[in-house]
């Protein structure tokens, strides 16, 4: 029987929908042209722009420092509310928890966005980039604590009494072995919380004051003024740093995993 070529094509022309806008994207990067109507001849010309313009690398500057320190502290607080939800799973007080971290999966941003400002102005907290911190911290901790949640499923605590029982002590057990044996699920959850802190814009909108401008809102307000050739370098600088990000952290995950084989 011969097999149909119907979803394969499907598939395609999905990967295609996705994929060509990208494409197209990191090519006019490259155009001379500043309007992007034609192709008018392979140029630099805009990669040279961006470093000449302070605003950016300001507003770049300030969304990966809030990003690596929004994933610090979501990987500790995340995963300490996996463990947690995991071990005493049946406790009514753990299902209150479970709600409290699956609630922000599903308010919408805009509704998460404004309730932040109102908290932020009621306790009188000035906006800037610690509100914006702490505001992606909120939903940060949600995707950590599920994602290391879902690789707990799967986990043999019995190994970590083993470890117990020949006399290693806490701490040598979760460096040793409780910390190997999640390495992906940490990877996985840490790479997620820093994309989404990079990407948010919504939130960060909301929450954030005179001054803390972070890279979604400052591509925002150059694309008020008009689309330019200089956001298609920024976001070829963007894709190709979270590419390098993802093939490190699968690096590091499939070597912890070995290591935790052996």
């Amino acid at each position: 029987m011969k097999r149909s070529r119907f979803p394969f094509v499907i598939m395609g022309l999905v990967l295609l929908f996705f994929y060509l806008p990208i494409v197209i994207l990191v090519v006019n990067s490259f155009n001379a042209s500043r309007f992007g109507s034609g192709w008018t001849g392979f140029s630099l010309v805009w990669y040279k722009r961006l470093l000449h313009e302070p605003e950016i690398w300001t507003a770049a500057r300030n969304t990966l420092i809030i990003a690596t320190l929004v994933t610090a502290v979501s990987l500790v607080l995340g995963t300490t509310s996996a463990l947690a939800l995991h071990r005493f799973a049946k406790s009514r007080l753990q299902r209150v928890h479970y709600t409290l971290i699956y609630t922000p999966l599903v308010v919408p941003e805009i509704l998460m966005g404004i309730s932040l400002l109102m908290a932020f102005v009621a306790s009188g907290v000035s906006l800037g980039l610690s509100t914006i911190f702490l505001a992606h911290v909120t939903f940060c901790i949600s995707y950590v604590a599920l994602v290391v949640l879902g690789r707990l499923q799967d986990f043999d605590f019995s190994i970590v009494e083993a470890a117990q029982d020949l006399g290693a002590g806490w701490w040598a057990t979760a460096r040793k072995v409780l910390l190997p044996m999640l390495a992906p699920g940490l990877a996985a959850g840490g790479l997620l919380a820093f994309t989404l802190s990079v990407d948010d814009f919504v939130i960060t909108f909301f929450v954030a004051g005179p001054g803390a401008t972070t890279l979604p809102i400052r591509v925002y307000s150059m694309i008020k003024h008009g689309a330019t050739p200089l956001i298609n370098a920024l976001s070829t600088i963007l894709l190709l740093l979270t590419f390098t990000v993802v093939i490190v952290s699968q690096k590091l995950s499939r070597s912890n995993i070995l290591e935790g084989g052996v």
